[in-house]
Order: C-alpha cells, then structure tokens, then sequence
C-alpha cells in the first residue's frame, strides 16, 4: 500500500533536480541580460518561482476549509527554509556572504516574521490583514529592482557578466533573452509539479501513519514544497552562484509571509483560524531562527560548514518533538 506513495516521492525529487539546474542556469544568463546581480534574480525571479508550491499548496488548503494546513505549511516552510535548507547547503559547500548586500534583506525577513506573528494574535486573520500583506509584497519586488540597478557595489559584478555576455556573443553561444525566459517558465513548472508530487506522497504516508493535519503542514508538507529551493540553493552553490542560493532562500522566506500568507488570507471563504498552538512554540522557533541569521550572516564572511550542522541539527530536533508532543493532535 505505501508503494505507491514512495513512488510518487521519487519521481517528484527527481522532476525537481532537473527543475532547479535549468532554473538556475537560465536565470543567471537572465540576471546579465537585466543589467542586474544574481542576488537580486534569486531574491525575486527565482524566489517566487520555488515559492509557487507554498502559494497553491496554501491557497487550496485554505478554500477547503483547512486553515490549520494552510498556516502550517506557510511556518513550517519558513522554518525548514533556514533550518534544513541554509544548512544543508552550507554542509554541501560554504556559502561566501558579502555583508553589504544581503544586510537589508536579512533585516526585511526578520521584520517579515515579526509582522505574521502579529497578524496571528488574534483567533483568526482578517481579509484587510492579507490585503496588507500582498500590497507590502509590491513594494518589496518594486524596491529590490530599483536597488539592484543602483547599488554601487553591484556596478564591478554588472561589468564583469557584461563582459561574459560579449565573449558569450561573440562565440554564438548566448541564448536568446526569450528562449532564457522560457527555459525559466519550464523550471519554475517542473519545480511545482515536482513538489506537488512529493507533497501528495508526503501526505498519504503521513495519514496512513495518523498524524494530525497542522503537524503534517509545519512538517512534511512544508518540506515537499520546500524543496525546490533546497534543491535549487545547493545546484547553486556548487555552480558557484552563492548569491542565487541565499537570495533564493532569503526571498523564499519573504515571499512566504508576503505573498502566500496575504493571498491566503485574502481568498480564504472564511477568516483563517490561527491553529491552536501555533504560539506556543511554531511562531517563536520561526523567530528564533529568523534571528539566528543575523549573526550567522554577519560575521565570518560565509556560512560555514559548522554554522550549516548547527542549522541542521535545530531542524532535526524540532521535527522530532513536534512528533513527540503533537504527533497525535
């Protein structure tokens, strides 16, 4: 009877490693046709495509009434993002960090965190409170654009990939910028139907093992729909795109809030009821670990391999005692 689950699990990873090496590559070719850093592509193009999973899988969670799942998954991932993904990846191979470019990122997701928490005070989350969510997401895509064309220190990267894009024409091998954008349109789907495959394998071996619909959300839901970005982060990282694997994981964490929490909110047929427990403990492990990033990010000048078995290890020891203590819930 769990054949089939398993199945599904294996051909939903592998749809998402062919996803996330054509994501990647495309958009790199597409950060230098824009005129922009990869930091900035990771943080936007390629954070919303990866983050495409936690949006549908979320949106069809809640129109079926099920707010516990849809809430779950949105924490959950969040927390799987920092925990297992950043960590992983950094095991896989050191993540170099420049300090001056993802200081304000890191600051934006960490106030992210904080307004989600607050929106989930009260029993339910308001529609207006969505609402405001998705209007905050315009103006994060809009800033990180903007930002990315005038950053100075950007200014010697733009030049250097102007350069290889010369050398790129000049041997006929650059792809066209269309063909770029489509081959982005391709890994974003094989990614989401990747994930929906690992999900719905995910889940029946989940509810064949009783485990309650919040725990299923903060934990195998929001690893399934997560990995397209640890698949994706730790492609990047070994091909020597450090700024893509941390922009994807950055932006994946603010898009989440953001996006996936406003548009949950707003299409819900009833408020989403905030479930019990969530502030307990979920909100403020998400917190923590948020947090945690500041010091990981900003001293060292990467992310080290211990820092990443430390990352890990949390991950590793919040999922057991959500099984241990509300497994059955």
């Amino acid at each position: 009877m769990a054949l089939l689950p398993l199945l599904t699990l294996f051909v939903g990873l592998i749809t998402l490693i062919f996803g996330s090496e054509l994501l990647v590559r495309s958009a790199s070719r597409l950060a230098r046709a824009a005129g922009v850093s990869s930091f900035v592509v990771g943080l936007t193009v390629v954070a919303f495509g990866t983050s495409a999973p936690e949006l549908g899988g979320s949106i069809r969670a809640a129109l079926e009434g099920n707010g516990g799942l849809a809430i779950g998954n949105i924490i959950g991932s969040n927390i799987t993002n920092i925990c297992l993904i950043l960590g992983f990846t950094a095991i896989v191979c050191p993540i170099p960090v420049r300090l001056r470019v993802v200081r304000a990122e890191v600051l934006q997701m960490v106030a992210a965190t904080v307004c989600v928490m607050l929106a989930m005070i009260g029993p339910v989350v308001p529609r207006p409170v969505g609402a405001a969510f998705v209007l905050a997401l315009l103006v994060f895509l809009v800033r990180a654009y903007v930002k990315g064309k005038r950053v100075d220190e950007q200014a010697a990267e733009r030049r250097r990939v102007a350069e290889e894009l010369a050398e790129e024409v000049t041997a006929g091998v650059r792809p066209p910028l269309v063909l770029n954008v489509l081959l982005i349109v391709v890994g974003i789907g094989l990614l989401v139907y990747g994930s929906s495959m690992l999900v719905s394998g995910a889940t029946s071996l989940a509810q064949q093992l009783g485990v309650s619909d919040t725990v299923i959300g903060l934990t195998l839901v929001a690893f399934g729909t997560s990995v397209p970005e640890l698949a994706l982060s730790v492609v990047a990282a070994l091909r020597r795109e450090p700024d893509i694997a941390i922009g994807n994981i950055l932006g994946s964490n603010v898009f989440n809030i953001l996006c996936v929490f406003g548009f949950t909110a707003m299409v819900s047929p009833d408020p989403l009821v905030v479930p019990e427990g969530m502030w307990t403990r979920d909100l403020w492990v998400l917190l923590g670990v948020s947090l945690a990033c500041l010091p990981i990010m900003f001293t060292g000048g990467r992310i080290s391999r211990i820092e990443g078995m430390l990352l890990l290890g949390l991950y590793i020891g919040y999922v057991g005692a959500l099984y241990a203590l509300r497994g059955g819930v």
